[in-house]
């Protein structure tokens, strides 16, 4: 069948999802607690505010260089793709196709994109059929 196809779709990159966001997280709850204890307590806000509204900014902060990772990673999944199919076909790749069915079709082996592509056009795959109609896996090991 699918030799060589992931089980799973999502890579970790363990560095950010395992200790970056949990401590960014751990972070910001803290200082949530510590500015409602001073607030309670009358205690001078200065600190604790100063520290909540940092940690914000951290966790905001890695948030968004993550999706601007991805979304980098999408344009050029997309770059390499289209490349790909011209270099195949000498054709450009349809801009008919979405990002979603992009990123599926980059799986498929080179002897069988090109028709996959062309089939995904005229059929509307979704990303999902068009991996289980691939047939011989190209494994991408480069994309968190």
């Amino acid at each position: 069948m699918n030799k060589g196809k992931p089980k799973g779709f999502m890579r970790f990159d363990w560095p950010y999802h395992f200790v970056t966001m949990p401590l960014a997280l751990i972070l910001f709850v803290w200082s949530a607690i510590y500015a409602v204890q001073e607030i309670r307590d009358d205690g001078a806000l200065t600190a604790p505010l100063l520290l909540f509204g940092l940690s914000l900014c951290l966790l905001f902060a890695i948030t968004r260089i993550r999706i601007y990772a991805t979304k980098n990673q999408d344009r050029i999944v997309r770059v390499e793709e289209q490349f790909r199919y011209f270099r195949l076909t000498g054709e450009a790749l349809s801009p008919e196709l979405e990002l979603a069915q992009i990123i599926a079709l980059r799986y498929a082996g080179d002897d069988e994109f090109p028709a996959l592509c062309q089939r995904a056009v005229k059929e509307k795959l979704k990303p999902a059929d068009i991996r289980s109609a691939i047939k011989n896996w190209r494994e991408d090991k480069m994309r968190v």
